[in-house]
């Protein structure tokens, strides 16, 4: 095998987005084109029964959202496609956060009918601080919407980075024609059978159709040509060093939903996102490069149960440099442990297949015992290699979790170990009495939580809230438990270190008053 050619044909993504864009919806009709799937389902449709392929876990199809990234490979136009479906609903941010780092480019679906709302700003702005770049697909034109000139005009400003429009809707709803592409010099039509049976048809040297067609004879049409015009002489140029940057975004039109202009997004997306690079190590000035030929990686997400038949737990991980070949030993480096790994697959959502080989770029799944966690970097050869560690957020919320029934402390306590190792909620024990105390940044992960315990380890919990509360980390040396109180609860974390956990910001400067020489950390 040729490892800089196989490393070539790697195209690694996220899909972002604000919950309801459409991201889920986007990512099965991508799934649809590679041929991954024969019918692409919807989210919205439970009656039917049919759900999102991406969204595997049952809650999620209760719910029609997403509430844990799925990851999913499939070849594409002679490409290999890794690509990423994570959460949209902000209770989940820190495991798209998390997946962020894992990725090398990023596609933004925003309704063309809100336009920018609050979790695709934050998302995106992860985004822009790792500098990777960010493809933009305006979804729902089968709908009206927003003005597109409007929608660009806001994406640039409330984002604060160059778009270009890689196609022009021509209408919406209704009255919905097709797409005026930039790109390819073409039109794509929505209703070929009204225009001689043309799916496409080019644009003449003055960006016009020649011909006599149907849809020529709406004003729609016309005012398409002005519009392009317009974005011909004031709109930014193409710039292919600049989309490689994260300075400019190709902006395409479409509708998920109806898989109109999917294609094209896809077709143009694979030649213009980056195959994988170097990435940084702790050691400064030390990166690896892909085509390394020692194999590195880092592991970006675990998850439990993703089979409940086998109860198992996979370790998702992101290869970084060079071939991973099934049976071979690797080193974690957080335990200076050696482990075979034998037990590998890769993912179409729940479904998975063994792996034998696979080369920087791609993510596949490790089953795991326990000896993985969130952030641990995996590497062969003699020197040993540590990426650095992945964003965590300090919890707001905080509820006390106990067993209803203590002839099951087996199931309850395992279920608590395996999912707490996920990394969507924290685990503490109050320091005296050791009762368990789970932190989350939101409300959907405490009923995710809930709801997981009850049906995939057969524990129901009683859960009483202890509304927000400000964690703030201290070091054994400086702790005296007597420095505990009613407005300061003190508990270890998951790792056995001293935390407490504050009723307010009031109660942590009157802490820090009383205490001015001890230190206070947001997270260890």
């Amino acid at each position: 095998m040729n490892l800089a050619q196989e490393v070539a044909k790697r195209r690694t993504f996220a899909i972002i987005s604000h919950p309801d864009a459409g991201k889920t919806t986007i990512t099965e009709q991508l799934l649809l084109y590679s041929g991954a799937i024969r019918q692409a389902g919807t989210v919205k449709g439970k009656k039917s029964g049919k759900f999102a392929k991406s969204d595997w876990m049952a809650i999620e199809q209760q719910r029609g959202i997403s509430v844990t990234s799925s990851v999913m490979q499939v070849d594409y136009d002679g490409y290999q496609i890794n690509l990423v479906d994570t959460p949209g609903h902000e209770d989940f941010s820190e495991d798209t956060y998390r997946t962020l780092m894992a990725v090398d480019a990023a596609v933004m679906v925003i309704d063309s009918g809100k336009g920018i709302e609050p979790q695709t700003k934050k998302l995106f702005q992860v985004c822009r601080m790792r500098g990777i770049p960010i493809f933009t697909f305006m979804n729902k034109l089968d709908r009206d919407g927003r003005e597109p000139m409007e929608l660009v005009a806001e994406l640039e400003e409330v984002l604060d980075i160059d778009a270009y429009a890689m196609n022009w809707p021509m209408g919406m709803g209704k009255q919905f024609l097709g797409l005026y592409d930039f790109y390819n010099k073409r039109v794509e039509l929505t209703h070929p059978e009204e225009n001689g049976g043309n799916d496409f048809l080019p644009l003449n040297d003055e960006g016009e159709v020649d011909g006599e067609y149907k849809f020529k004879e709406s004003s729609i049409y016309t005012d398409t040509l002005e519009n392009a015009e317009l974005m011909r002489e004031a709109g930014n140029q193409f710039d292919e060093e600049r989309i490689a940057e994260g300075e400019l975004t190709p902006v395409f039109f479409g509708s998920a939903l109806t898989g109109f202009g999917v294609q094209t997004f896809l077709d143009a997306f694979v030649d213009f996102a980056p195959a994988p690079s170097e990435i940084e190590t702790v050691e400064e000035g030390h990166p690896v490069e892909p085509t390394d030929k020692e194999l590195s990686g880092f592991i970006f997400k675990i998850q439990a149960n993703m089979d409940p038949r086998h109860r198992d737990r996979i370790a998702f991980v992101r290869i970084c440099s060079g071939t991973f070949e099934e049976g071979m030993d690797v080193k974690v480096t957080r335990t200076n442990k050696k482990i075979k790994l034998n037990n590998t697959t890769r993912f179409m959502a729940d479904t998975r297949e063994n792996v034998k080989e696979a080369v920087a770029g791609d993510i596949i799944g490790l089953y795991d015992t326990g000896n993985f966690q969130i952030g641990d970097t995996i590497y062969t050869g003699k020197d040993a290699v540590e990426f650095p560690p992945l964003p965590q957020f300090t919890p707001e919320l905080f509820m006390k979790v106990s067993p209803k029934n203590v002839m099951k402390q087996k199931s309850f306590h395992k279920g608590m170990q395996q999912l707490v190792q996920e990394g969507a909620i924290q685990l503490y024990r109050t320091w005296h009495s050791e009762e368990y105390i789970i932190g989350a940044v939101g409300q959907l992960q405490f009923e995710v939580f809930q709801y997981r315990l009850l049906n995939e380890y057969n524990s129901e919990v009683e859960m009483s809230s202890m509304g927000n509360k400000i964690a703030r980390w201290i070091s054994e040396e400086e702790l005296d438990p007597k420095m505990s109180s009613s407005r300061n609860l003190l508990c270890r974390d998951i790792h056995g270190k001293p935390v407490f956990l504050f009723e307010n910001n009031f109660a942590v400067n009157w802490f820090q008053g009383k205490y001015p020489d001890v230190h206070l950390e947001a997270l260890l």
